[in-house]
């Protein structure tokens, strides 16, 4: 007998947003000390987005929680493309406004 499928409510979520397969790696050169490798290791595994997943992941997070994490992402980014934003053609001649 077949175990019945669970509902969608009570299912584990595994959809982890790294796709990548590999693991990142760094080598240690010759001469070079443990200490100045496991930075460049951190440092890559900070640009993957790694060890902000874990620590997201470390502890169950609410629907208000997550609601508040993107909402803080999104107006993170929308400062980044305001502070690069081009000035418009007609907006060249008028003094910036802040």
């Amino acid at each position: 007998m077949t175990k019945p499928a669970l509902p969608l409510l009570y299912r584990p979520n595994f959809n982890l947003t790294r796709t990548t397969e590999s693991m990142p790696e760094v080598q240690v050169r010759k001469g070079e000390p443990v200490d100045r490798a496991l930075k460049r290791l951190k440092t890559k595994l900070e640009m993957e987005g790694i060890l902000e997943e874990v620590r997201r992941l470390r502890s169950h997070e609410t629907a208000k929680e997550r609601l508040k994490r993107k909402a803080r992402a999104t107006a993170k980014r929308g400062k980044i493309r305001f502070r690069f934003m081009m000035p418009k053609a007609n907006e060249k001649d008028a003094p910036p406004t802040a």
